[in-house]
């Protein structure tokens, strides 16, 4: 079961003071550095191993305080407490269904699916303290074990964001953060991220099957989704042919590679979980799956990726942090984990 905790929605406020010169503890208390100037940050982190089955990703947000303080309001997914796929609530409509010829390469009005317990409040709020040395913020955690982090910040060329690259952990391996001063209750509409200017870049850290797997600079083809006309939250987009994917020896043995339907897109699907806060999600499947089941829409082992939308000092989209928690429905080996950012500052 999962523990429910209500999401942290304040907003900051910075409190100057003027004709007071504090002096001791409380000075240092008062005059804690921002990381990177920055108060809010989207966060994925991951205990990600090859030899572990009991590995886990947390997304959520960050929000430190000039007063040395940080807290924290993360989602949990735990290969210990698997947990099915949910709805969404969204099922995108024919007008935003892509083809790219013939009824097998269309994008299917299907029921979009995420991990499950996103679409509630998050799972955990902690507090901690932090300090900034140099370009280096370190975190401990007021919890019951001991939990410290550092992160690298890099602040973008423009000033109006902030990255963390992840340096330790006591408990996490890997992670992803971006920072900027504007609440997390600023979102951008689907319309937004379609329409976004510049060129999306995907990095990421995955477990499956026991392997991790690295990859840094993918790009994010995010202007070839279509926008739907009624449900305006929700984008789809059909891959025509993704054959390294799709066609794995023994996927689709009636419909995949060196048959004659042939069938290698790959089903995507991108909407928004919240208006109040950056909760979005990427549901994707190979098509051919569901072909193999008789199923117009696939109900296998499916990859659901929840999203924390970046957004700026100027309220611009700017991408995301992900993780993946897609669980199978069998052994724990045939799980895919994985914690990402999606963005244009790398």
């Amino acid at each position: 079961m999962r523990t429910v905790s209500s999401l942290v929605a304040a907003v900051l406020t910075f409190v100057l003071t003027s004709g007071v010169t504090p002096s001791g503890p409380a000075a240092a208390a008062t005059s804690a550095a921002l990381p990177g100037g920055k108060a809010t940050y989207v966060v994925s982190q991951g205990h990600l191993k090859a030899e572990s089955r009991e590995n886990w990703v947390r997304l959520g947000s960050y929000r430190f305080s000039p007063d040395g303080t940080v807290t924290s309001a993360m989602y949990l997914w735990w290969q210990r407490n698997p947990e099915a796929r949910q709805p969404t609530g969204t099922t995108p409509d024919a007008g935003c269904s892509t083809k790219a010829g013939g009824s097998a390469s269309r994008a299917r009005t299907c029921r979009v699916l995420t991990a499950g317990g996103f679409t509630g409040a998050p799972d955990e709020n902690r507090t901690g303290t932090y300090t900034v040395s140099g370009n280096v913020v370190s975190i401990r955690w007021k919890i019951a074990q001991t939990w410290t982090e550092q992160w690298s910040v890099r602040p973008s060329s423009d000033g109006k964001l902030a990255r963390l690259d992840f340096k330790q952990s006591t408990l996490a391996t890997h992670g992803y953060g971006y920072g900027s001063n504007a609440s997390f209750a600023t979102r951008r509409a689907m319309s937004s991220v379609r329409a976004f200017p510049g060129t999306l870049r995907q990095d990421l850290t995955s477990w499956a099957g026991g392997r991790i797997v690295n990859s840094a600079g993918q790009r994010f083809g995010h202007s070839a989704f279509r926008t739907c006309t009624t449900t305006t939250w929700c984008l789809t987009y059909l891959q025509p042919s993704a054959k390294g994917a799709c066609q794995k020896s023994g996927g689709c043995p009636n419909y995949g590679g060196g048959t004659k339907a042939n069938v290698s897109s790959i089903q995507y699907y991108l909407t928004k979980i919240s208006s109040s806060d950056r909760r979005d999600t990427l549901w994707h499947w190979c098509t051919c799956l569901a072909m193999e089941r008789k199923q117009f829409c696939y109900t296998g082992n499916s990859h659901v990726k929840p999203l924390m939308q970046i957004i700026d000092d100027s309220g611009a989209f700017r991408g995301w942090v992900g993780a993946e928690a897609s669980f199978s429905t069998g052994a724990r080996g045939a799980d895919m984990i994985a914690v990402f950012r999606i963005s244009d500052v790398r």
